[in-house]
């Protein structure tokens, strides 16, 4: 079986920096697009940012110019390096991977989340 488990939240004083990692295991033949969402009680969950296997990124508004998307694909990891953190970006943030299981099956999987938590 495949799962995805992140890494690095937690709480962080405004205008500072956190890492988050999320690694993939089990079967795995290849994996497309790795990304990051998060989500915030009663609100539906955002885009943070996604990257392709070939390393192309696209990030969600509110957070350009400040967050870094990255991926090791060796280790099946995918990164989010998080600077200048405002209180705003408190939330869940949720690892999301497409991946290979054989030759014809693909899947979508998202990770439990992790907690980030950024005070003024």
């Amino acid at each position: 079986q495949v799962q995805l488990v992140e890494s690095g939240g937690g709480l962080v004083q405004a205008g500072g920096s956190l890492r988050l990692s999320c690694a993939a295991s089990g079967s795995i033949f290849g994996i497309f697009d790795m990304g990051w969402y998060r989500q915030t009680p009663g609100q539906q969950r955002e885009l943070v940012a996604v990257i392709s296997s070939g390393g192309t990124p696209n990030y969600g508004d509110s957070v350009k110019a400040r967050f870094t998307i990255s991926r090791d694909n060796a280790k099946n990891t995918v990164y989010l390096q998080m600077n200048s953190l405002k209180p705003e970006d408190t939330a869940v943030y949720y690892c999301n991977a497409e991946i290979r299981r054989t030759a014809i099956v693909w899947n979508n999987y998202w990770g439990q989340g992790t907690q980030v938590t950024v005070s003024s």
